[in-house]
Protein backbone atom coordinates (compact mmCIF):
# COMPACT_ATOMS: atom_id res chain seq x y z
CA UNK A 1 0.00 0.00 0.00
CA UNK A 2 1.76 3.45 -0.39
CA UNK A 3 0.20 6.55 0.80
CA UNK A 4 -2.98 7.94 -0.07
CA UNK A 5 -3.40 11.54 -1.46
CA UNK A 6 -6.24 13.35 0.48
CA UNK A 7 -5.61 17.30 -0.26
CA UNK A 8 -2.65 19.60 -2.41
CA UNK A 9 -2.36 22.89 -1.91
CA UNK A 10 -1.86 23.92 -5.42
CA UNK A 11 -1.36 27.53 -5.16
CA UNK A 12 1.73 27.06 -2.79
CA UNK A 13 3.93 26.47 -5.32
CA UNK A 14 2.75 29.03 -7.20
CA UNK A 15 3.19 31.60 -4.45
CA UNK A 16 6.09 30.30 -2.69
CA UNK A 17 9.60 29.40 -3.57
CA UNK A 18 9.86 25.79 -1.66
CA UNK A 19 13.39 25.89 -0.08
CA UNK A 20 12.67 22.47 2.76
CA UNK A 21 9.92 19.83 3.47
CA UNK A 22 9.50 18.00 6.30
CA UNK A 23 6.77 15.36 6.87
CA UNK A 24 4.60 15.98 10.55
CA UNK A 25 1.92 13.97 11.85
CA UNK A 26 -1.43 15.59 12.86
CA UNK A 27 -3.66 15.45 15.66
CA UNK A 28 -6.79 14.94 14.96
CA UNK A 29 -10.44 13.65 16.57
CA UNK A 30 -12.20 10.41 15.33
CA UNK A 31 -14.50 11.93 13.35
CA UNK A 32 -12.12 13.98 11.41
CA UNK A 33 -10.29 11.12 10.73
CA UNK A 34 -13.38 9.44 8.89
CA UNK A 35 -14.10 12.79 7.12
CA UNK A 36 -10.11 12.78 5.80
CA UNK A 37 -10.51 8.67 4.35
CA UNK A 38 -13.32 10.52 2.47
CA UNK A 39 -11.10 13.12 1.39
CA UNK A 40 -13.21 16.00 3.07
CA UNK A 41 -9.95 18.45 3.14
CA UNK A 42 -9.15 21.78 2.11
CA UNK A 43 -5.79 23.30 2.40
CA UNK A 44 -6.32 26.51 0.46
CA UNK A 45 -4.99 29.28 2.62
CA UNK A 46 -3.41 27.24 5.55
CA UNK A 47 -0.61 27.91 6.98
CA UNK A 48 1.77 26.84 10.18
CA UNK A 49 2.91 28.57 13.10
CA UNK A 50 5.51 27.91 16.12
CA UNK A 51 4.08 29.22 19.28
CA UNK A 52 5.26 27.74 22.32
CA UNK A 53 7.90 25.10 20.96
CA UNK A 54 4.38 23.40 18.88
CA UNK A 55 3.95 23.92 15.62
CA UNK A 56 0.41 24.59 15.05
CA UNK A 57 -1.70 24.66 12.01
CA UNK A 58 -3.99 26.98 10.71
CA UNK A 59 -7.08 27.35 8.13
CA UNK A 60 -7.15 23.79 7.34
CA UNK A 61 -10.55 23.07 6.41
CA UNK A 62 -11.71 19.85 7.20
CA UNK A 63 -15.94 19.17 6.93
CA UNK A 64 -17.68 17.71 9.64
CA UNK A 65 -18.59 13.84 9.32
CA UNK A 66 -22.14 13.19 8.36
CA UNK A 67 -22.72 9.87 10.69
CA UNK A 68 -20.75 11.78 13.75
CA UNK A 69 -23.61 12.61 16.16
CA UNK A 70 -22.73 15.67 18.32
CA UNK A 71 -18.96 15.52 18.60
CA UNK A 72 -18.12 17.04 15.78
CA UNK A 73 -15.37 19.70 16.10
CA UNK A 74 -15.23 23.25 14.21
CA UNK A 75 -13.85 22.65 10.44
CA UNK A 76 -11.55 25.29 10.81
CA UNK A 77 -10.01 24.81 14.40
CA UNK A 78 -6.45 25.09 14.86
CA UNK A 79 -4.28 22.05 15.13
CA UNK A 80 -1.51 20.42 16.77
CA UNK A 81 1.30 19.12 13.97
CA UNK A 82 3.32 16.54 15.74
CA UNK A 83 7.07 17.06 15.39
CA UNK A 84 9.99 16.07 17.17
CA UNK A 85 11.39 18.85 19.50
CA UNK A 86 15.22 18.65 17.21
CA UNK A 87 13.13 19.79 14.48
CA UNK A 88 10.98 21.94 16.02
CA UNK A 89 14.28 23.89 17.10
CA UNK A 90 15.89 23.93 13.50
CA UNK A 91 12.20 25.38 12.03
CA UNK A 92 12.02 28.32 14.59
CA UNK A 93 15.85 29.09 13.80
CA UNK A 94 15.62 29.27 9.75
CA UNK A 95 11.58 31.09 10.26
CA UNK A 96 13.26 33.44 12.69
CA UNK A 97 14.94 35.30 9.31
CA UNK A 98 13.09 37.52 7.35
CA UNK A 99 10.49 36.54 4.77
CA UNK A 100 10.26 32.71 5.54
CA UNK A 101 7.36 31.15 6.68
CA UNK A 102 5.68 27.31 6.82
CA UNK A 103 3.06 26.25 4.64
CA UNK A 104 1.23 22.67 4.22
CA UNK A 105 1.94 20.82 0.79
CA UNK A 106 0.25 18.24 0.85
CA UNK A 107 -2.47 15.87 3.45
CA UNK A 108 -2.19 12.10 3.05
CA UNK A 109 -2.30 8.99 4.94
CA UNK A 110 1.15 6.98 4.87
CA UNK A 111 1.75 3.28 4.11
CA UNK A 112 1.21 2.60 7.73
CA UNK A 113 -2.49 4.38 7.96
CA UNK A 114 -1.53 7.71 9.62
CA UNK A 115 -2.39 11.57 8.45
CA UNK A 116 0.56 13.30 7.32
CA UNK A 117 0.96 16.90 6.57
CA UNK A 118 3.96 17.30 4.31
CA UNK A 119 4.78 21.38 5.24
CA UNK A 120 7.40 23.52 3.66
CA UNK A 121 9.67 26.07 4.44
CA UNK A 122 9.34 29.14 2.22
CA UNK A 123 9.67 31.96 0.89
CA UNK A 124 7.48 34.22 -1.21
CA UNK A 125 7.47 35.18 -4.52
CA UNK A 126 6.96 38.57 -5.70
CA UNK A 127 4.09 39.17 -8.48
CA UNK A 128 6.87 39.74 -11.18
CA UNK A 129 8.46 36.27 -9.80
CA UNK A 130 5.35 34.39 -10.83
CA UNK A 131 5.24 36.25 -14.13
CA UNK A 132 8.59 34.73 -15.06
CA UNK A 133 7.42 31.26 -13.95
CA UNK A 134 4.48 31.88 -16.40
CA UNK A 135 6.32 33.27 -19.12
CA UNK A 136 9.27 30.38 -18.65
CA UNK A 137 6.90 27.31 -18.53
CA UNK A 138 4.68 28.60 -21.78
CA UNK A 139 7.98 29.13 -23.77
CA UNK A 140 8.73 25.42 -22.28
CA UNK A 141 5.42 24.15 -23.78
CA UNK A 142 5.69 25.68 -27.00
CA UNK A 143 9.24 24.63 -27.62
CA UNK A 144 7.67 21.01 -26.92
CA UNK A 145 5.10 21.39 -29.24
CA UNK A 146 7.50 22.68 -32.06
CA UNK A 147 9.55 19.33 -31.66
CA UNK A 148 6.85 17.34 -31.44
CA UNK A 149 5.65 18.72 -34.39
CA UNK A 150 9.14 18.53 -35.97
CA UNK A 151 9.29 14.85 -35.43
CA UNK A 152 5.99 13.62 -36.82
CA UNK A 153 6.23 15.74 -40.22
CA UNK A 154 10.16 15.67 -40.20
Amino acid sequence: MERKLIASNKKARRDYYILETLEAGIELAGSEVKSLRDSKANLNDSFAHIESNQVLLYNLHISPYEQASYMNLEPTRVRRLLLHRSQIRKLLEKISQRGFTLIPLQIYFNERGFAKVEIALAKGKKLYDRREDIKRREDDLKIKKMLKHKRLHG
